[in-house]
C-alpha cells in the first residue's frame, strides 16, 4: 500500500515555533554584524551602509532592511557630542582665564592647554586608546587640572616681570621654585585615579581607559608647564610700564581684598575652625540623604519592554500579546520603531546587554523614540496600558545602560535544599516589598508553578502486557508532538520525517486515553487506558535555579522613583527579620551587590593609591607637618559634594565618584603649591 493511502503528507513549519521576530509589527529576520578587533567602528559602519545600499537592487519587493541598533552611528553621535563638550569646556576655561588673568596670559595658558590636549590625543593614538565615552570623559575631568600647572608658572612669571625681572630670570625663578611642587601635585592627581585603573572588578575593566588618559594628560601638563609655558610667557607677556618707583605686585584691589579675608580668618581662627567643623558635620549628615546609584542610563533614545506571560503559556499567545503591546507603543507620539522578539532575547548588540534565557513565556520589545526626552511619556503610557488592559502579564520596562548593572536594583537571594520552603521565603519577602508602596516590578526568578497532568502508570498490568514507561512516553510523544522516523534529503536540506496523529485528535485532551501503545506480549497495540490507572494534576516548578550548586530563589523589585538606596534601607531590616530554617541563608544582590563588588575592587587598589599619595606628599616636603595640613583639608571636599548633589538632586554613582576623585586631586594639588609658597615666604 502507498503511504498516502492512510496518511496525509504535508510539508510545513513547526506548529510551535522556538523564536519569532517582528519589526514594526511585521515578521522579520535578524542579522548581527560584529567588528573585527583593531578597526574603527564608524568606518566599518560606513562600509556596511554602502554594501547595504548596493543590495537594494536585488532585495525582493516588500522586504526592507532596517537597523535596530546601529552602533557606528551611535558611537559617532556620542563621540561627536563629547567632542563638543570637550570643546565647550576648553572654551570656558580659556574665557575664564582671559577674564581673570588678562588677554596675554589667557592666550598663553589657553595655547598650552590646547597643546596638552593635542599631545594627549597623539599619545592615545600611539597606544591604541580609543576615543569613546570613558576616555573622552576623562579629558573633561582632567581639564580643570591641566591648566593648574601652567597658571602657577605663568602667574609667577608675570608677577616677577612686573617687579622688574627679565623674562629669562623670571622664568628661571618661577619654574625653579615650583617645579617639584607641581610635579608632586601632578603625581598625586594621577594617583587619585589609580584605583579605577587597577581595580580587578568589571567596573575597573569598563573604566580603565579613564586612568590612562588622565595619566597621559596630567604628565604632559607638567612637561608643558615647565617648558612651553615659560617660552610663551617670555615671548608674549609684557611687564607693566615702569614708573620709576618700586611697585608692589600684590597691591591690586583683588589681592588686597583677599588679604583682608585671610587676615580676618587668621585673627578669628577659633570661630573659623568651628564654622568649618560645623559645615563638615552638616555635610556628613546631609550625605545620608544623597541618592546612591551604580551607573547612569544611556543617552541613546532607546528603552526595553520585557513581557512575561504566566508560566505554561504557549509562545503563540505570547506573540499575540507582544504584538498588541508593540502596536499600542507605535501609536504614541515620538515613537520611531519597535522591534519585538518572542521566545528569547535579541542578539547581543551592546557590551552591557542582558540576555535572558530562551523561554516561550518571554518576549522583549526594543522601543526607539526620536529624542530621549520623549521616553518618560511613552514609558508611562506603556506601563499603564499593560497594567489596565493586560493584567495577566508581568512586564519590566527598563532603560539602556551604559555600564554594568542588572534588571532588578534590589534582590534578596534565598538558598537552601527544599524548593517548597524557598518559595515560602520568597513569597514573604515579596509581600514585604509590595507592602512598602514604593516598590515596583516585584517578582521572583522561579516564576509561577504550572499545572502538569501526570498519567498514573499501572505497573502490574503494564508488566503483564510487556509495556514499560519508555514505550508509554514514546506513544504519548508520537500522539502529541510527533515522532521523527526518518530524514528526507531535499537538495542541500535535510528535512525530518515526523509521524503524528491528525490535528483534531492531538488537540483534544479527552482523546489521550485512546492513544495506542504497542504490547510485545500481545503483538498488537492496546489503548493507553489499559496501562494507566488514572491521571493526577499537580503544580510543579517550571523553572528551578541554583547558585554555587545550591537551589536559590531571588525575590526582587525596583524603586518607583529610580533610586534604590532609600527603598533598600527600609526593606533590608524587615526581610532580614524573616526567620530562616536551619540550612537556609539570605544574601543580597542587585545594585547593593554590584556596588559592594565595585567598592571591594576599589578597596583593594585604593589604599595603595592613597598610601602612595601620602608618601609623595611627605617625600615632597621632607616633613610631616605640611602633609598633615594638606590631608586635613581633603575630607572637607564632602561639603561641596553634598551641597552639589542635594541641590541638583543627583545621585552619588560611579560618575559622581570620578568627580569626587578629581576634586580631591585638585584640592591636594592646590594645597601643595600654596603651602610650598608659604614655606618659601617664611624662609
Amino acid at each position: 500500500v502507498r503511504l498516502r493511502d492512510f496518511a496525509t503528507i504535508t510539508r510545513e513549519y513547526e506548529d510551535v515555533p522556538n523564536k519569532i521576530y517582528y519589526v514594526n509589527g511585521r515578521p522579520g529576520l535578524s542579522i548581527g554584524i560584529s567588528m573585527a578587533a583593531g578597526l574603527n567602528v564608524v568606518e566599518v559602519g560606513g562600509e556596511v551602509d554602502r554594501r547595504r545600499h548596493e543590495l537594494q537592487t536585488i532585495t525582493p519587493v516588500g522586504m526592507d532592511l532596517v537597523s535596530v541598533y546601529d552602533q557606528p552611528k551611535e558611537v559617532d553621535t556620542s563621540v561627536s557630542g563629547f567632542i563638543v563638550s570637550v570643546g565647550q569646556a576648553v572654551a570656558i576655561v580659556i574665557v575664564v582665564l582671559l577674564a581673570f588673568m588678562g588677554l596675554r596670559t589667557g592666550i598663553v595658558i589657553g595655547a598650552v592647554l590646547l597643546i596638552t590636549v593635542a599631545g594627549t590625543l597623539f599619545i592615545m593614538d600611539i597606544y591604541g586608546i580609543e576615543l569613546q565615552r570613558i576616555s573622552l570623559g576623562a579629558l573633561v575631568i582632567a581639564l580643570g587640572m591641566l591648566v593648574d600647572n601652567a597658571i602657577v608658572v605663568a602667574e609667577g612669571m608675570l608677577v616677577r616681570m612686573n617687579a622688574g625681572m627679565g623674562p629669562v630670570e623670571a622664568a628661571r625663578e618661577a619654574v625653579g621654585k615650583t617645579i617639584w611642587a607641581l610635579l608632586g601635585g601632578t603625581v598625586i592627581g594621577i594617583l587619585a585615579f589609580s584605583a579605577i585603573g587597577l581595580s580587578p572588578d568589571n567596573t575597573g575593566e569598563f573604566a580603565s581607559s579613564l586612568f590612562y588618559v588622565i595619566l597621559i594628560s596630567l604628565a604632559l601638563s607638567w612637561v608643558t608647564a615647565i617648558s612651553t609655558t615659560p617660552l610663551l610667557c617670555a615671548l608674549l607677556l609684557k611687564p607693566e610700564a615702569a614708573t620709576g618707583e618700586k611697585k608692589d605686585p600684590y597691591g591690586g584691589a583683588a589681592f588686597r581684598a583677599y588679604r583682608g579675608i585671610v587676615a580676618t580668618t587668621v585673627r578669628f581662627r577659633g570661630l573659623y575652625l568651628a564654622i568649618v567643623a560645623g559645615l563638615f558635620a552638616l555635610a556628613l549628615f546631609g550625605f545620608g540623604y544623597v541618592k546612591s546609584g551604580f551607573f547612569p542610563d544611556s543617552s541613546t533614545p532607546l528603552f526595553f519592554v520585557d513581557v512575561w506571560e504566566p508560566e505554561g503559556t504557549d509562545i503563540r499567545v505570547t506573540r499575540d500579546d507582544t504584538l498588541r503591546v508593540s502596536d499600542f507603543i507605535r501609536q504614541q507620539p515620538g515613537v520611531v520603531q519597535t522591534t519585538s522578539v518572542i521566545g528569547g532575547p535579541h542578539q547581543r548588540f551592546t557590551l552591557v546587554y542582558d540576555s535572558r534565557e530562551p523561554a516561550p513565556v518571554y518576549s522583549q520589545i526594543i522601543v526607539r523614540t526620536e529624542t530621549r526626552d520623549q521616553i518618560p511619556a511613552v514609558w508611562q503610557a506603556t506601563s499603564e496600558f499593560m497594567r489596565e488592559e493586560m493584567p495577566w502579564t508581568d512586564p519590566i520596562i527598563k532603560a539602556l545602560r551604559i555600564g554594568p548593572g542588572r534588571d532588578a536594583k534590589i534582590e534578596a537571594r534565598f538558598s537552601g535544599p527544599d524548593p517548597v520552603v524557598l518559595r515560602q521565603l520568597s513569597e514573604e519577602a515579596e509581600r514585604i516589598m509590595r507592602d512598602d508602596g514604593y516598590a515596583i516590578d516585584v517578582r521572583n526568578d522561579w516564576r509561577s508553578p504550572v499545572k502538569v497532568p501526570t498519567p498514573v502508570f499501572n505497573e502490574q498490568v503494564a508488566r503483564q502486557l510487556g509495556v514499560d514507561r519508555e514505550t508509554l512516553g514514546g506513544s504519548l510523544r508520537s500522539f502529541t508532538v510527533g515522532a521523527d522516523v526518518g530524514v528526507y534529503r531535499d537538495g542541500i536540506r535535510l528535512l525530518p520525517i515526523r509521524i503524528r496523529s491528525p490535528r483534531d485528535e492531538r488537540g483534544d485532551i479527552d482523546k489521550v486515553q485512546d492513544v495506542q501503545v504497542w504490547s510485545p506480549v500481545l503483538n498488537r497495540a492496546v489503548p493507553m487506558s489499559q496501562v494507566v490507572s488514572g491521571y493526577e494534576t499537580n503544580w510543579e516548578n517550571a523553572v528551578i535555579r541554583g547558585r554555587d550548586r545550591i537551589q536559590t530563589i531571588i525575590a526582587s523589585c525596583n524603586p518607583h522613583d529610580g533610586s534604590a538606596s532609600q527603598l533598600f534601607a527600609r526593606l533590608r531590616p524587615q526581610i532580614e527579620a524573616i526567620e530562616l530554617p536551619a540550612g537556609y541563608y539570605l544574601e543580597w544582590g542587585g545594585e547593593y551587590e554590584d556596588s559592594q563588588n565595585a567598592q571591594a575592587g576599589l578597596g583593594r587598589s585604593l589604599p595603595v593609591g592613597f598610601l602612595l599619595m601620602i608618601l609623595t606628599s611627605i617625600f615632597l616636603f621632607g616633613k610631616l607637618r605640611q602633609p598633615l595640613i594638606i590631608w586635613l583639608t581633603v575630607p572637607l571636599a564632602i561639603v561641596g559634594i553634598t551641597a552639589g548633589l542635594l541641590t541638583t538632586g543627583g545621585a552619588f554613582d560611579f560618575m559622581s565618584l570620578l568627580g569626587a576623585l578629581s576634586l580631591v586631586g585638585l584640592l591636594i594639588k592646590n594645597a601643595i603649591v600654596l603651602i610650598e609658597e608659604i614655606d618659601q615666604q617664611i624662609e
